[in-house]
């Protein structure tokens, strides 16, 4: 299951719809391992003022990879999360998720093109 939903929630959904905080908040409770990881990255891109930043590090185990794989993998949570954070979400390999400025056009053009994914690959990473 990708997400824990609250009874409370869960109710709302079915009666029309949920907002994005609500939605958010169900993400953050649900995943941890994803949520923290992408808002510390979007703490470091604020802090550096830099066009992205981006995580080289691989999950600790498998339960953590399973947590961003299902983050990255939904539009509605990756929708949510950046109009959250007010920020553009990439990602690569089974780990590689980077935060863009919303201005950073072209260095996240570069970064999800099949040439960034291909220099990206390791031989470690044929197993993510």
């Amino acid at each position: 299951m990708s997400l824990t939903v609250p009874s409370d929630l869960l109710e709302r959904a079915q009666a029309g719809e949920v907002d994005d905080d609500a939605f958010v908040a169900c993400v953050r409770d649900s995943l941890p391992y994803a949520w923290s990881l992408i808002s510390g990255l979007v703490e470091e891109r604020d802090r550096s003022g830099a066009e992205f930043a981006d995580n080289q590090v691989p999950p600790p185990d498998e339960a953590a990879r399973g947590q961003l794989l299902r983050c990255m993998a939904s539009d509605a949570m990756r929708g949510a999360l950046e109009r959250h954070f007010g920020v553009r979400l990439a990602f690569q390999n089974c780990h590689r998720v980077a935060v863009f400025a919303p201005t950073a056009t072209e260095a996240h053009a570069e970064f999800v093109t099949p040439r960034a994914q291909i220099l990206n690959q390791k031989p470690e990473l044929v197993d993510c």
